[in-house]
């Protein structure tokens, strides 16, 4: 008796907002709770939603539950699995919760498996530290049996991302089985219709999509070019009976039912007759993963390493769909490196928002490879093109980061704070706080004695100030001594809060306060990033076309310039409130405020205004190199 499994995937993201970067919309006031719908389209989200639960979503688990009611008193049962995200689960909960219901009288019928995956719907699983991923898996094991009633022991990683690592992690984590994709290249000779074992583990078994099948009802059910059309349950069941294998598992995306296939193709009727067709075969079961796993030893071992990871998607079945040019790497390796500062803040509200932006969506939508498969991301994108996308997201990754580096007093590189108790690397001020109130009394001893505390705070907090404050320290020892480190950290921290400000901007005033006279001039002269950048114009909106991202390119740019851009600049105080905002030169702000005030107009204000800044560069260039 030869098993199919009926999997489906039921996801659906919150879409960052198309129009983020371009409306700028980034560094604004934002209440406490609002940054879910500052960054993403929730009213889109909202009609998404509703809209694929009318189509797809509602009546196709109408149809299972009936199919599932015929034959409960048969031996051979109607049988399914789910992998609900947990995205989609909040999306139910906040915009139809009659889709919620649904899915538990699924469950309720003791015929539908319902599998855990990443909470998130997130490629943490590709990190280099797992504790993230694991995290969320446990997330989402805890909402399924709240929202659903349901304990998964079977498992989905997101995308059906896969290697040996992952397996091995799933094993450890007690679950029977895993799903991914039946690659070739994996597979070579073999076929995906049988049970695996996956390399380095003994309890866990793999199942193995067949996206062959799979594809004909999930892409190609509608495609009336494809010889195969129309595809009829009865025709689909013939060739499932014709399949050799121990087990065939048909895994698609759930809005294949009346979304990506509309309900006038036909595909609710497909649905309603699969079932029937199926079970009227004598060789052919309906059975859900953790049956099939729990029924058939393995036939093989499958390998896969860390570096050849497979998934589902496009073509290659790798992880090019997501990670395969520089824009997708860029806002992936942003996303990844906030994760030690994200959980420093403590900031429930900015630890979601981080787990949100980890969606494999948002990567997705960055796909610029052409073909078949740019016009399937291109379908599900809300950005217009990849390139908006990244634009559109990467403004957000920016936004959120001065947002989460406001909240901590972020350091340049960690301290490696080593205690009897426990071992961590701090990156903030917030953290060394969090990190001596848990230490032990030896190790604060230690690091003060050998000034390595006050090193790290002078270099890579470059707050001299409260290094200073550590010597007054030295003199103690024991329960004292971590009393008043403790108030002079928390006294520190709560005075810089002090400095931030209503709109949020990149957090560099702070810092720069404290700066020495060489490191202070260091920092004016540095490169700015592109959102403090100087655009010259020469009227509202009327670009000029050249912009200044340091100090140096502005009193390059002033030389040749369009005039009418300087005298434009001059009297709005454009000029005086770049340099006292972006390159926090407050004096030489002053200076151009004195050149206005005096009325030149032409070229003797370009030259005004060129000889002051010109003065100014050459003597921070000398006191940065050390020289008066």
């Amino acid at each position: 008796m030869k098993e199919i499994c009926l999997g489906f995937e039921v996801h659906q993201p919150f879409r960052i907002k198309s129009n983020f970067f371009w409306d700028r919309l980034d560094f604004q006031s934002v209440p406490k709770g609002g940054l879910i719908n500052h960054y993403f389209d929730q009213s889109l989200n909202k009609e998404i939603f509703n809209r694929v639960a009318k189509k797809c979503y509602l009546p196709s688990n109408q149809i299972l539950l009936e199919q599932i009611e015929s034959y409960k008193k048969n031996n051979k049962k109607v049988k399914v699995a789910f992998s609900l995200s947990g995205i989609f689960l909040e999306q139910c909960e906040l915009w139809n919760k009659d889709v919620l219901d649904s899915f538990k009288q699924l469950a309720d019928t003791h015929c539908v498996e319902f599998l855990d995956q990443t909470y998130y719907h997130s490629l943490s699983s590709l990190w280099p530290d797992k504790s993230e991923w694991i995290e969320q898996i446990k997330m989402h094991r805890q909402a399924m049996k709240d929202l659903i009633g349901f304990e998964p022991t079977f498992f989905e990683n997101t995308e059906f991302l896969y290697n040996n690592v992952v397996a091995k992690h799933i094993e450890e984590l007690g679950y029977k089985g895993i799903f991914t994709e039946g690659v070739e290249r994996v597979l070579g000779w073999r076929s995906p219709n049988y049970v695996y074992r996956p390399k380095g583990c003994k309890k866990l078994r793999l199942l193995m999509r067949n996206y062959k099948l799979t594809d004909d009802f999930g892409f190609r059910f509608s495609a009336r070019w494809w010889e195969e059309y129309p595809l009829t349950a009865d025709k689909y069941s013939l060739w499932l009976q014709a399949t050799p294998g121990q087990c065939i598992n048909l895994f698609a995306d759930y809005e294949t039912f009346g979304e990506h296939h509309w309900p006038e193709t036909g595909i609710h009727e497909f649905l309603r007759y699969l079932p029937q067709e199926i079970l009227s075969k004598e060789d052919l079961i309906l059975a859900t993963p953790t049956e099939i796993v729990e029924k058939h030893e393995p036939v093989g071992e499958i390998d896969v390493s860390e570096s050849d990871s497979i998934s589902w998607a496009d073509i290659e079945r790798d992880t090019s769909c997501w990670l395969g040019n520089t824009m997708q790497w860029a806002f992936y390796r942003s996303v990844v490196e906030l994760a030690p500062l994200v959980k420093e803040s403590e900031d429930e509200e900015l630890l979601r928002i981080w787990r949100y932006l980890q969606m494999s969506d948002h990567l997705y939508y960055m796909f610029t490879a052409g073909g078949g498969p740019g016009e399937v991301h291109s379908y599900f994108s809300p950005h217009g093109s990849p390139y908006n996308a990244f634009i559109n997201s990467f403004s957000v990754i920016i936004d959120f980061k001065a947002r989460i580096r406001e909240k901590i007093i972020p350091s340049i590189f960690p301290f490696e704070f080593h205690s009897k108790d426990f071992n961590r690397k701090v990156w903030s001020l917030k953290g060394l706080i969090k990190a001596i109130e848990y230490s032990d009394i030896d190790s604060i001893e230690y690091y003060i004695r050998q000034g390595e505390l006050k090193e790290w705070i002078e270099c890579s907090l470059q707050d001299y100030d409260l290094a200073k404050k550590l010597e007054e320290l030295e003199h103690l020892s024991g329960e004292e001594l971590k009393k008043n480190l403790c108030n002079i950290m928390v006294n520190r921290y709560e005075e810089l809060l002090k400095y931030q400000r209503l709109i949020v901007k990149p957090r560099i005033v702070p810092t720069e306060y404290f700066l020495k006279f060489s490191d202070k001039a260091r920092h004016i002269l540095r490169r700015l990033p592109s959102w403090n950048a100087f655009w010259f114009n020469k009227s509202t909106g009327e670009y000029t076309g050249h912009y200044a991202m340091s100090f140096a390119e502005f009193v390059d740019k002033i030389k040749n310039v369009d005039i009418n851009s300087i005298e434009f600049h001059s009297y709005r105080g454009d000029f005086s409130k770049w340099m006292k905002d972006a390159l926090h030169d407050k004096e030489l702000a002053k200076d151009l405020e004195d050149i206005i005030n005096k009325g030149y107009r032409g070229e003797e204000l370009r030259n005004a205004i060129y000889d002051v800044v010109r003065k100014r560069f050459d003597e921070l260039v000398r006191i940065s190199m050390g020289k008066t």
